[in-house]
This record gives C-alpha cells, structure tokens and sequence, in this order.
C-alpha cells in the first residue's frame, strides 16, 4: 500500500503542469517584444506594432504589461496572458524608461527630449503632472516606500529627487559622466545612480542626500572606457548589486556591504538592461549586439544559457505565468 501510495503521489506530480515565469523583452531596433517561457527558455510569442521599444515593467500582479515606445510617444500596453494590446498611455515625448509607483498605480517616465518626468495614473490613463529635470533624462528609479522617485539626466550629470507627494524636487546630487539607472537597497537607506561615461556607480546616502563612496570596475585586458555601467539590479535581501558593464560584455557582482566588486561574469555583448525573475533565483540580461538574453543563476553567479530573441534587446520584465 505504501509504494502504491508513493507511486500515486508520483503520477499526480507529473501530471500537474509547472508554473514557469515569463520574460517579455524589448527588441528596440526590430521593434517587437520577445516573450519567453522561463522552463523552456524558448520564445514563445512575438509582439508586434510598436516603434523603438525601450524601458518595459509591469503591474504590481503581474497581468499588464507596459512598454516605452519611444518613437510612438506612448506606453504601450499588453496583456501578460493573452498578449493582446490594451488601451495605451500618453507618456510625453520619447519614453525611455520609467517605474511603476510601488504602492499606487502611477508611472513615472523619463521624457528625454523635453526634459522632463511625466506622471500618468494607469487605470485613469491621466497625465498627473510634468516634472521639470535636467537636461536628457533617462535613468528612473523609486525608493521601497514610494515617497522619492530618482531620475538621471545624462547631460546635467545628477540624480534629481522629486517627491511623489507634490511632485516637487527635494534634493540634486552631482555625479559621473551620463548617469544611466538609479536603484534602491530594499531598506531604502542607500541609492546607487551608475555612470556610463565616468565608469562609475555612485554610493548616495539618502540621509545626507550625498556621494558617500564611488564603486569602479577593472577588468584584465579590457580599456577602461570599455566599462561603461548602465543598468544594476540589487537582490532583494540586499546582499548583492549586479552591474551592467555595457560593451565590457560582462555584468559586475558587487557586495553591497564591503562596497568591493567580488566578479565579472561574461555575458552577451553590450549588456544593457538587467531583471529578476519573481523568486530572485535568476538574473536575465538584455544583450543588444549579440541579440540574446543571458540567464544568470544567482546562487552561484554562473551564466547558465543564453537565448536568442529579436533585434537588440534593450530591456526585460519578468512575471509569473498567469
């Protein structure tokens, strides 16, 4: 009776489908997003119609799916079961990135022409408020509670902190040549803001509003202006920060509490944009010239596979499958 029991338990196990997660990833020159089956690893659907695809996220449940088309001058919007496209978003002119309010339903969106942010109530599908911010701004990120949204403008060189309250500015802080990302540790007390042309990540003390500490990279037969840092991705425990190193091909593990780079893993070529999936065991990235994702596992920090996908793959989002 046992082993039949335990034979039984077998069977249903097997019959019982498993839950993988879903990776959309922008294509931002063939203008598709590549969605891929987290088991498998295999594209399992294309999506079509947009112009210059760039920054992509998702809702807080995972079932809508929002892009930055950028020569569209809109947030494109999809369905994460069924792919269908749902009614857009006005974002204001040429949507690079943006992220989603951690405890609302507001997104914030970089506008790299006309320097400003644009706050757009998703459900409302309203444009809240234009921030006024330095000159080409990109880079976009929001701290754990969602009181300080951070955006990055390239040719200012600072990280604007503007309050998501009265959408004012609270704090500038000056950094390296053409910031690129900026991202939170899960205790809200400390904001990295990576440098592409300084090489640089920053280390800004949110209580002082100031660059406590800069974190540069070196690796081994490579030009110093080869390590171009761009997107970054802190584990959720807060342990480690992973770096995007742009035409480096490698993304930089960084121990957050020693401040000190611990590796360089190589990765596809031009790695630009970088996700988790939703139970932080792997690390996707998107890799624009050799037109591929790399999976990272995050318990040994290997480069596990790499998957073909559309034409330079710019950014990711992962969510579990519906």
């Amino acid at each position: 009776m046992k082993t039949l029991a335990i034979l039984l338990a077998t069977s249903l196990l097997a019959a019982t489908p498993a839950l993988a997660d879903r990776i959309f990833v922008t294509n931002e020159r063939g203008n598709t997003v590549s969605v891929l089956d987290g088991d498998t690893l295999e594209v399992i659907h294309t999506i079509e119609g947009m112009q210059r695809p760039r920054g992509i996220t998702a809702s807080h449940d995972g079932k809508t799916i929002y892009v930055c088309a950028s020569d569209d001058n809109l947030v494109r919007v999809y369905d994460a079961a069924t792919f269908e496209e749902l009614p857009s978003l006005p974002s204001g002119p040429d949507p690079e990135l943006f992220v989603l309010d951690p405890v609302g339903d507001r997104l914030f969106i970089a506008n790299e022409d006309d320097n400003l942010v644009t706050v757009v109530d998703v459900n409302t599908r309203q444009v809240l408020a234009e921030v006024p911010v330095g000159v080409e701004p990109e880079g976009m990120g929001v701290s754990p509670d969602g009181k300080i949204v951070v955006n990055t403008s390239e040719t200012t060189n600072m990280a604007h902190l503007i309050d998501t309250t009265t959408y004012e500015i609270v704090g500038n802080v000056l950094v390296d040549g053409r910031p690129r990302f900026a991202e939170y540790t899960p205790d809200g007390q400390t904001l990295f803001v990576s440098a592409e042309i300084g090489g640089t990540v920053s280390v800004i003390d949110v209580a002082t509003v100031a660059v406590a500490q800069k974190i540069t990279f070196d690796v081994p037969g490579l030009l110093p202006e080869a390590l171009q840092p761009v997107g970054m991705r802190v584990t959720a425990d807060g342990s480690k920060l992973y770096v995007a190193l742009g035409p480096a091909n490698r993304v930089a593990v960084v121990d957050v509490a020693s401040r000190e780079v611990t590796d360089y893993l190589l990765v596809g070529q031009r790695v630009w944009q970088l996700a988790f999936s939703p139970d932080g065991s792997r690390l996707y990235t998107a890799n624009g010239n050799s037109n591929d994702v790399s999976i990272i596992d995050t318990a040994t920090d290997r480069v596990i596979e790499s998957v073909q996908v559309g034409q330079q793959p710019w950014g990711l989002v992962v969510v579990p499958t519906p």
